[in-house]
């Protein structure tokens, strides 16, 4: 029988956490309070948390359910059985916070919510991450990391070059909710322990992506949809290998470019003399530098661009993340065995060392640790 790890040095260890939620954004808060050491039970239902079947399965694992559940024990049980609800308050009414993400309303019928909980564990603090928050026309809509990307204006800001809005392929505003929720669950805790007292905290999908956003709303405020650049020139460039990113919008970065590229005749045209005019004769500048890159390699760019202090960075796919020299000599990246799965990379969570075996190190299977738990509260599964 596994048990919890103890790890002295960080700083939730002895914290009792119930991770109630699904999918990406509540696990990775869950996931977070586990990687600082608090203990942290997964209840799920028998069929599984719906995030393990995010995209390709790995008998009990997904690579969403891998990366956001590390650290913590599987419960499986049944809310709407006597045993299973009556298991659910048990671990509830011992617990330190609790983490879920039904929609409004929905743990109310089972004697779960924050109100009931907190009539036997006043001290609690209780997360609800929602899309749309607890109140309000569209708060008991379904919402999803795709739909709230179209929803707050993310997308508006992220089009193809036809103009057509483009979703961002990674589940951006569910990670970024997860990270808000364990923000203000650890500022709640920092207030029980310096003055006492639980709370409930709401935090939504739709909350956390316009937070994320606040610059760029302002911008739009001000500027209108269009914005202004912030120079040119600054873009993704096609080369003979590859892409590469340049920002080369200050005087002496794009007189060092024009340089490099061999196309010094645009330094003596007036028109290009400041960034300010740069900005309004874009569309003579830049046929000349991208005819101009196509002809180099990545590699050769990526030397050149160094040496002259150009800001860049080539377009790498994942492997050339994982393969990168500074990515490796950092330990950014850590390959970790994980059952049925094999190897897979693990990322280091910034301020943490990667566990390298142990509970920590891999997401529990369903049900992983339901005996063992059900002991701890003089249960029998």
């Amino acid at each position: 029988m596994s048990t919890p790890e103890h790890h002295d040095d960080l700083p939730f260890e002895g914290l009792k956490v119930v991770d109630l939620s699904q999918g990406v954004a509540g696990p990775h808060c869950g996931m977070l309070l586990a990687q600082n050491g608090a203990d942290v039970v997964k209840v799920e239902p028998p069929g599984g948390d719906w995030g393990r079947a995010i995209g390709a399965q790995y008998g009990d694992f997904c690579a969403y359910n891998i990366a956001f559940n590390r650290g913590k024990r599987s419960v499986a049980l049944d809310l709407k059985s006597e045993a299973g609800l009556d298991a659910a308050k048990r671990l509830m009414a011992g617990t330190d916070v609790v983490v879920e993400n039904y929609r409004p309303g929905v743990l109310r019928r089972f004697g779960l919510d924050y109100e009931a909980l907190k009539t036997v564990n006043p001290d609690v603090v209780y997360v609800s991450v929602t899309g749309f928050g607890q109140a309000g026309p569209k708060s008991k809509l379904p919402a999803t990391d795709s739909i709230l990307q179209s929803f707050s204006g993310l997308m508006s800001v992220n089009r193809d070059q036809s103009g057509l809005p483009q979703r961002i392929g990674v589940l951006a505003i569910d990670v970024v909710t997860g990270l808000y929720a364990f923000q203000a669950v650890s500022t709640a805790l920092y207030k029980r322990a310096t003055k006492g007292g639980g709370r409930h905290i709401s935090v939504s999908l739709m909350e956390s992506i316009g937070a994320v956003q606040a610059g760029k709303m302002i911008e739009f405020h001000l500027e209108g949809a269009e914005g202004k650049k912030p120079g040119v020139p600054v873009a993704t460039f096609e080369t003979a290998d590859g892409y590469m990113t340049i920002n080369a919008r200050r005087d002496s970065h794009f007189k060092s470019l024009c340089e490099l590229l061999g196309c010094t005749e645009l330094l003596g045209d007036p028109r290009f003399e400041t960034a300010a005019s740069r900005l309004q004769h874009e569309a003579a500048i830049m046929p000349v530098l991208i005819e101009k890159i196509t002809s180099w390699t990545n590699a050769e760019l990526d030397a050149a661009l160094t040496q002259h202090d150009i800001l860049h960075g080539a377009v790498n796919d994942y492997a050339d993340y994982f393969a990168d020299e500074h990515v490796r000599s950092v330990g950014a990246v850590s390959w970790l065995e994980h059952p049925g799965t094999g190897p897979i990379p693990i990322h280091r969570i910034p301020g943490l060392a990667t566990p390298s075996s142990g509970l920590l190190a891999r997401s529990p299977a369903l049900g992983e640790h339901t005996e063992e738990v059900l002991c701890e509260l003089g249960l029998h599964a």
